[in-house]
């Protein structure tokens, strides 16, 4: 008798928590309209009109933020602008949608190299690695890339010796 109404508020809310998930869609389907609105983006792409692009794959997330597909062609569209950074992100939310995404993983991968960030790019190699299990031809490439990207010398500003220099003909510039 002492826990009937704790046992009640507690059936109650796993009856709430179960009936919760029946009138969502599962995770593999993508409403229509946001599928509608990343092909318009991809024809406003293939056009160069950049901007207009990326309103529409916008839409689409906005419509449905787990279009995964939208999140790739913005990281695409924005590392053609060379926003590496933003493009990098854009992947990371492809890849909280399904971490075993390899085209995901591997495009951000790439990026990462060219922007310089060979450890995370490591990082993605060896889950590429681990999730690819056929014949991954991808993954050596990006595999050297790195080993290339590794043996380049990096200069930092700080190495940089600057040294003054004297005016000609002892004058001074004021």
């Amino acid at each position: 008798m002492r826990f009937s109404p704790a046992a009640i508020a507690l059936s109650a809310c796993f009856a709430v928590m179960s009936s919760a998930g029946l009138g969502k869609l599962p995770d593999y389907q993508i409403k229509p309209a946001s599928v509608e609105y990343l092909a318009k983006g991809d024809e406003a792409a293939k056009a160069g009109n950049a901007q207009e692009a990326r309103d529409w794959y916008e839409t689409a997330l906005v419509v449905d933020p787990r279009n995964r597909q939208a999140y790739i062609a913005l990281a695409r569209l924005t590392r053609s602008q060379g926003l590496n950074g933003k493009a990098i992100r854009f992947y990371t939310e492809a890849l909280e949608l399904d971490p075993n995404d390899l085209m995901a993983l591997s495009e951000q991968t790439d990026v990462m190299i060219s922007k310089g960030a060979l450890e995370a790019a490591r990082k993605n190699l060896a889950r590429l690695r681990m999730v690819c299990r056929s014949e991954c031809s991808g993954i050596d490439r990006l595999a050297l890339s790195i080993n290339e990207a590794g043996k380049k010398p990096t200069v930092q500003a700080s190495a940089v010796e600057i040294k003054p220099v004297a005016a000609p003909n002892g004058s001074e510039n004021n």
